[in-house]
């Protein structure tokens, strides 16, 4: 069993990895199906690489953190961002972090990094719009997890599959969501920003990643890589070393 700590709405499992304290720590953001466990290592890795101290944790209703108490709503990532995050920083003492989000986890460390303090932002396959071919792809999940063994998979790794499945499936198809869009936000942010994005990812495609570079206010680099929604997990070995160039290019 992993370590636990008090945030907003209930407690969420954590792993923290030591490393040098002179050097901005790390926080990893998981996916939108993501946990600790499904980051599969790549943390320490990082952490290993850097030496930089690293923190990931499982939201609320991933892997094996408390439950939410109500479903989710559009509004999640804003809330995560602009709530929960603070709260887990001053809790774990993580002072101006390194973010390091994937998927969902990279749009909540977008909305983070626009309106606090964050040393440097990773984001791996973010979202910042509801893009046709991610709501495709979306619905695609919503199929798998209905009619293959999606759901038993999920299950080893979550502490209820459904709640997980359905706070982000739902949340993403409702039409509340439709227009969704981080575009206005992205000017306020102003530490550096690695961005990495799959050209075959069935969650959306470079323009994510371009429209960081384009309104972000900080130095903005971009690494496109041919592989999938998880760079980190195919593409380890040049993802690795690219975010490990990037950290040691922060002040």
């Amino acid at each position: 069993m992993l370590p636990t700590v008090a945030v907003p709405g209930g407690r969420v499992e954590y792993v923290d990895v030591p490393g040098d304290e002179a050097l901005a720590p790390l926080l990893f953001l998981h996916e939108g199906l993501g946990s600790v466990a499904l980051w599969r290592g790549f943390p320490e890795r990082i952490a290993a690489a850097a030496g930089r101290r690293a923190v990931a944790y499982s939201r609320l209703g991933h892997g094996f953190s408390d439950l939410p108490a109500v479903a989710r709503t559009h509004t999640f990532m804003h809330e995560e961002a602009d709530v929960v995050l603070p709260a887990l920083c001053d809790a774990l003492g993580l002072v101006e972090p390194v973010l390091v989000g994937h998927s969902d986890g990279g749009s909540i460390a977008l909305i983070h990094a626009a309106s606090h303090a964050v040393r440097g932002v990773v984001v791996l396959a973010p979202h910042v719009l509801v893009e046709p071919v991610g709501r495709e792809g979306v619905v695609a999940a919503r199929e798998a997890f209905t009619h293959t063994d999606l759901r038993e998979k999920m299950a080893r790794r979550h502490r209820d599959a459904d709640v997980t499945f359905h706070n982000w499936n739902d949340v993403w198809l409702s039409d509340a969501f439709a227009d969704w869009d981080l575009r206005p936000l992205l000017t306020g942010i102003t530490a550096p920003v690695l961005g990495i994005q799959g050209t075959d990812d069935p969650y959306g495609t470079v323009l994510h990643v371009e429209a960081v570079r384009d309104a972000a206010k900080g130095p903005v680099e971009l690494l496109v890589l041919d592989c999938g929604h998880a760079p980190h997990l195919e593409e380890p070995e040049v993802v690795e070393s690219a975010v490990a160039r990037f950290l040691r290019t922060l002040p």
